[in-house]
């Protein structure tokens, strides 16, 4: 039950980014939160006794959580680290390098958790290749994970916004070297983002692509500054012919606004992307922006690893 509060406001900061979108097009209003269902007013009847005799009862432990003091942020970060399954018991000539999945919005309340499920689900059958996953742990996501407003609506809306910039030094600097320098980390470097966590994917692919081989981005925020950020998409394809990376793009039942920056980006992949950047384009209109994630997820590491990894 302590967990139902911060969850509760992750779900409405992930849900205002959406409500935002609107908001900048037409001042209507957004729509609320989903109501959980009343209580039964009756109790349920007591269970029946079990036979069975408690031996012990210990915490289960799924990962690693790291707390890195940030010079570039100028605060302490979170970092939620899955390891595969054999990597401890890893001895010698045995030990692996592996390749890193880097999570944005991931704090333990967040979306480490189900991805973390996700990518041991996976690779316990073959499906893709045992990974660490990094979780990066938010504290305000909304100054993190957007450039400077161009426009007071933006800034009036969220005051924090416009850090970006830092936090992109905060991944190069300080992240990815951290995790290089403590854990056999080789192969493919991922990011996933969704929403406005797509957003800054879609800003480091653009502005420093080598930091990451493969980018997983659900439902972007690319509404934002007006879709600036999209305009510089065509010119960063001309200069980058020979840019060798994967990008899958997702989009689930969105407000039109986000469709229709989707529709430009896609549009210009389209028409400029190189051969050498294999990318791909989900719909699932049967998926809310709240629950888009964890199925485009999968069926973006099945574009990714398939033809690699068929699975037992």
């Amino acid at each position: 039950m302590r967990l139902l509060g911060p969850r509760k406001h992750r779900f409405l900061a992930r849900l205002l980014g959406v409500c935002l979108s609107t908001l900048v097009a037409a001042p209507v209003a957004c729509k609320s939160a989903p109501t959980l269902p009343p209580h039964p007013e009756e109790a349920p009847a007591p269970a029946q006794p079990s036979s069975a005799k408690l031996r012990e009862r210990i915490p289960l432990s799924i990962g690693i959580r790291e707390s890195l003091d940030s010079a570039v942020l100028g605060e302490t970060r979170t970092l939620n680290i899955l390891l595969p399954a054999d990597y401890e018991q890893e001895t010698g000539a045995d030990k692996h390098h592996y390749p890193v999945i880097y999570l944005l919005d991931g704090s333990a309340d967040e979306d480490f958790l189900h991805i973390a499920g996700l990518v041991s689900f996976l690779t316990m059958y073959q499906l893709m290749p045992p990974s660490i996953v990094v979780g990066i742990g938010n504290v305000d996501r909304y100054r993190d994970f957007t450039r400077p407003p161009s426009r007071s609506l933006y800034k009036k809306r969220i005051p924090t916004s416009g850090g970006s910039a830092k936090f992109l030094r905060f991944l190069e600097q300080e992240v990815q070297p951290h995790i290089v320098a403590n854990y056999r980390t080789g192969g493919e470097r991922t990011l996933i983002g969704q929403s406005l966590g797509g957003l800054v994917a879609t800003q480091i692919l653009v502005e420093r692509p080598e930091l990451f081989d493969q980018y997983i981005i659900v439902s972007p925020s690319l509404w934002w500054n007006d879709e600036a950020l999209l305009d510089q998409i065509g010119p960063f394809l001309a200069t980058h012919p020979q840019l060798d990376t994967k990008l899958v793009l997702a989009l689930g039942h969105e407000p039109k606004m986000m469709h229709l920056a989707m529709d430009r980006l896609v549009e210009t992949l389209q028409h400029k992307a190189p051969d050498s950047l294999h990318w791909h384009h989900l719909d699932f209109p049967e998926e809310s922006h709240a629950t888009i994630l964890h199925r485009a997820t999968y069926q973006a590491f099945e574009r990714l690893y398939g033809d690699q990894y068929p699975g037992l």
